[in-house]
């Protein structure tokens, strides 16, 4: 019988999807583009309504020869590229390469890997949405044209290597000028009252903050304002004037969008952008659990927070039978999705709620396990019902000043009783009810603080995703390569999980901003992302958008070249001397960062990592212990005569002594931020067990993680053991 070919893009998801269908189908995969604008050359016909000439990709020849092939023998081809603009452009170039026509009914999508929800796909084909290929043409288009055009202008003109894009260069000014705004800040000092209050000499005691002062905002300037009301408020009577008592409600959030995924993973999980994708891609396209593969989450580029109505009724039927049915919102919990949302898919979510984290342990490796255990929670929460709490205020009058104390209990977690450490929760606060004109008692006034007013924080990948975001900036799918061009081009660094902008960044975004506002505007480059959603939408054309960006920008590319000087970027001298002819090295900057080379290139070609010395001294061989990175950027610590010495360790090496065996102590950083010092030593009582990077591990330590690899097998066995049993026993009304 002859064959049904199924073309995907990924050869993980194609292995998933076949055991689905079965004999009668091949499932196959186009590993992504095959056909695109050549490398070479621009590619663009920009006097021909910018006609794009395509040419297959070098080095797919083989592959284009194999579908061809197969779809020849096939009865039917079905084209199950991503459901989005991205995937609809490569459905349309296979339809290209194997001769099926855009109004044949060969194009399927799907939101989720299951079996299900393929079948559902085969029996309802449709033709391949031109206008979703146009929006992704222009998009590509529009990139190209900045890339080819522009990039080269900073080559001349900066340095060789940069490069310019609508979305990266917007994201880099938006880094600028926050740094900026922090290095321009200037601190203000201000002054906080508090007062231990409490209603008689058994009562318990509270704490209220002064807060008004002759029924005007109180503003504490200086030492001298903070003491003068010390002094009027040490001497004052004090007497409730208003109390109130209310239930606060605390709504449950809605179920994660790609941007909002990205967000929390690197919030809570510390992981990039890119990581998150990353696993968020496994997920999706499928994990073994032993008999065969299945998806475990719907696709992941999504900007809708909405359920599909059959996994809202599968939440709620899992909440009321295994979590409690208090704790099912009493209707359905439908969320808003914002206004240039393009609401194609729903929300990111678990395709079954039944393969809870506890069961899916024994499958997943670590960080599969935290992101999917983050997707399963913030699914299941937003059907829960909401977080109640007793909230208490008191307006207290001391003389000419008011001050205000408010506490507030949890009388029901609702959704935090799943969400947990997912959320952040509301420490329970005490402040007892009083009736309003009674007089109570000052058990001790605090010493009045001094504060200064903080510049904005800097930004991180969470931060910056959400700012694009919010202004409308790019799209899920271009967040986490936006970040990453930025961070290999030399224009942003990260340090720790701050985002800061380079003197090269400055530099460049400096240019751009006055040769090319339009392109480096925020509210330009909103307006563009709303173009392209038009273009999808059928309400206007891609040759008119092109056209609407090309004409201006063509006019700046020429004035820039004429007007623009060369920039030199001045060198940083440092004091190492080069060991080949003498000169002063200096320091450039790299794809994987700074390093010291000699200025005399290219008659010397001499180039040495930085070393920076942390002034502690090797425990192994009382050498100078250097940080250094891996390719990927982490820091880890070792000694300045490797590879003589091999000591190397992840945690910062402190100049202190362990105060039980001498050893060096080492500062551990956890992921909460939460500092720690052990000792190096391992056979020390106080050690932690130290993870070397690029050195030989000791007999010892190999078995230490066997021996931990083991146990925590056999704990994800049973706690799934445990989890089945329950999840049976529930089914039957027993205890487990």
């Amino acid at each position: 019988m002859t064959k049904n070919l199924v073309i995907v893009e990924s050869p993980t998801k194609s292995k998933t999807i076949e055991k689905f269908l079965g004999k009668n189908f091949t499932v196959t995969a186009s590993m992504g583009h095959l056909r695109d604008l050549p490398k070479s050359t621009f590619g663009v016909d920009v006097e021909h309504d910018f006609e794009p000439k395509y040419i297959n990709i070098r080095g797919k020849g083989e592959l284009i020869k194999e579908l061809k092939t197969l779809a020849k023998k096939a009865d039917k081809v079905y084209l199950a590229t991503d459901p989005d603009r991205e995937g609809e452009a490569i459905s349309w170039h296979l339809g290209h390469i194997l001769g099926i026509a855009p109004e044949d009914k060969c194009r399927i999508e799907f939101h989720e890997i299951t079996s299900t929800a393929v079948k559902d796909a085969i029996k309802h084909p449709r033709s391949i949405d031109m206008d979703m290929v146009d929006a992704q043409q222009a998009r590509r288009i529009l990139d190209r044209i900045v890339g080819y055009q522009l990039s080269p202008l900073l080559w001349r003109k900066i340095r060789k290597g940069l490069s310019a894009g609508r979305v990266q260069s917007v994201a880099t000014k938006i880094v600028a000028d926050r740094d900026r705004e922090i290095e321009a800040f200037e601190p203000v000092e201000y002054w906080t009252l508090s007062a231990k209050l409490r209603e008689n000499a058994k009562a318990p005691i509270f704490e209220a903050e002064t807060v008004k002062y002759q029924g005007k905002k109180l503003e504490l300037r200086n030492v001298e304002e903070a003491r003068a009301a010390e002094a009027a408020l040490s001497k004052a009577e004090y007497i409730v004037q208003e109390a109130g008592r209310k239930e606060r409600k605390r709504h449950p959030v809605p179920p994660f969008t790609t941007s909002s995924l990205q967000q929390e993973a690197n919030k809570k999980l510390n992981f990039s952008a890119k990581k998150t994708m990353m696993l968020a891609q496994q997920l999706y396209e499928g994990v073994s659990l032993g008999k065969g593969s299945v998806g475990l989450i719907t696709y992941m580029r999504t900007d809708s927070v909405r359920l599909a109505d059959v996994a809202i009724e599968e939440i709620r039927t899992y909440i009321q039978q295994n979590i409690g049915s208090e704790f099912c919102s009493p209707k359905v919990n439908h969320y808003t999705t914002k206004k240039n949302a393009q609401d194609a898919h729903e929300a990111v979510r678990p395709t079954s709620i039944e393969r809870t984290p506890q069961e899916m342990m024994q499958y997943l490796n670590k960080d599969q396990l935290r992101l999917y255990t983050l997707i399963w929670n913030r699914a299941v929460a937003s059907q829960m019902s909401d977080a109640v709490y007793d909230v208490t205020t008191l307006t207290i009058g001391a003389g000419d000043y008011q001050l205000r104390a408010t506490g507030s209990i949890m009388k029901f977690p609702g959704w935090l009783q799943l969400a947990g450490k997912f959320a952040d929760e509301e420490k329970d606060k005490t402040v007892p009810y009083i009736e309003p004109d009674t007089k109570i008692v000052l058990h001790k006034l605090l010493p009045a603080e001094q504060h200064f007013t903080e510049p904005p924080a800097h930004f991180t990948e969470a931060t910056l995703i959400k700012e694009l975001e919010d202004k409308g900036i790019g799209r899920p799918s271009t967040y986490a390569p936006t970040i990453v061009t930025i961070l290999n081009r030399g224009y942003v660094v990260k340090e720790g999980k701050k985002l800061l902008i380079t003197e090269l960044g400055l530099m460049t975004v400096d240019m751009l901003t006055e040769y090319f506002k339009g392109l480096i505007s925020i509210p330009f480059s909103a307006q563009m992302e709303a173009h392209l959603d038009e273009i999808a939408e059928h309400k206007t054309t891609k040759e008119a958008v092109l056209h609407s960006f090309y004409d201006p920008f063509a006019e700046d590319l020429k004035v820039a070249e004429e007007k623009i000087p060369h920039v030199e970027i001045p060198l940083e001298v440092s004091d190492v001397p080069c060991d080949k002819c003498g000169k002063m090295m200096v320091i450039r900057e790299g794809r994987f960062g700074k390093f010291l080379a000699c200025p005399g290139f290219p008659d010397c070609r001499n180039t040495k990592p930085i070393l920076v010395k942390i002034g502690v001294k090797c425990p192994k061989c009382g050498g100078e212990l250097i940080e250094r990175k891996t390719k990927t950027g982490k820091i880890f610590y070792g000694c300045e005569k490797y590879p003589d010495c091999d000591f190397t360790t992840w945690d910062k090496p402190l100049n202190e002594a362990c105060g039980k065996c001498g050893g060096m102590l080492v500062e551990h950083v956890e992921r909460n931020g939460r500092k720690q010092k052990f000792c190096s030593n391992p056979e020390c009582a106080d050690a932690r067990p130290v993870r070397p990077s690029g050195a030989k591990t000791t007999t010892a330590t190999t078995t230490t993680k066997t021996s931990t690899k083991k146990t925590k097998t056999t704990t994800r066995k049973t706690a799934a053991k445990k989890t089945t049993t329950k999840a049976a026993a529930a089914k039957k009304g027993t205890k487990a």
